[in-house]
């Protein structure tokens, strides 16, 4: 039995995050990470019980087969696409970071730095040559919803736009902020 890849923790944090409890819907729950075998095949065991309902909940997630370079923060992941997280996931991400950033230059940075990473993460499914996420990298509804309500947002060209103008932002309030 073949697992998804969580590529990185911080990944596996974002999906745990993107789905919450199916019985009473609380993002809120106290994971706890462990490795595991199933039928041979080693994997990563993310387990909790919901604080809102006591739903025992467990996700099962592939392990790279090398590790991430983990490199500043966040690292959501390597040179290829993620396999638990969508095309429209993540621009999705992206959108909510970016549409709630903080006055506080820190944390205003770290929001933008989510912001722009999940943008990167997006133009990793653009195949070499393309230009634009092909239509099967939106396997979730929430995804293809996203692509659905604005497709032209999903070619490279506006995703290299965005993913810099989240970056040059990002300087722009450090700078303003170590002021």
């Amino acid at each position: 039995m073949a697992f998804a890849v969580a590529r990185t923790w911080d990944e596996a944090q974002l999906y745990l995050e993107l789905h919450p409890c199916p019985d009473c819907g609380s993002v809120e729950a106290p994971w706890e990470q462990a490795l595991v075998q199933i039928d041979g095949e080693p994997a990563s065991s993310y387990t909790a019980v919901c604080p809102g309902c006591r739903a025992e909940r467990e996700y099962l997630f592939g392990l790279p087969a090398q590790g991430t370079a983990v490199q500043g923060w966040p690292t959501f992941g390597g040179p290829e696409p993620s396999e638990i997280i969508d095309a429209g996931q993540w621009l999705d991400v992206a959108d909510t970071a970016a549409a709630d950033v903080p006055t506080d230059p820190v944390e205003a940075g770290r929001v933008l730095a989510v912001a722009r990473a999940a943008v990167v993460e997006v133009i990793k499914f653009v195949p070499a040559g393309a230009d634009a996420v092909p239509e099967d990298e939106f396997w979730t509804p929430e995804g293809q919803a996203v692509r659905a309500a604005e497709p032209g947002r999903f070619r490279l060209d506006r995703l290299l736009v965005t993913r810099d103008a989240y970056g040059e932002l990002a300087n722009r309030i450090r700078e303003t902020g170590a002021r």
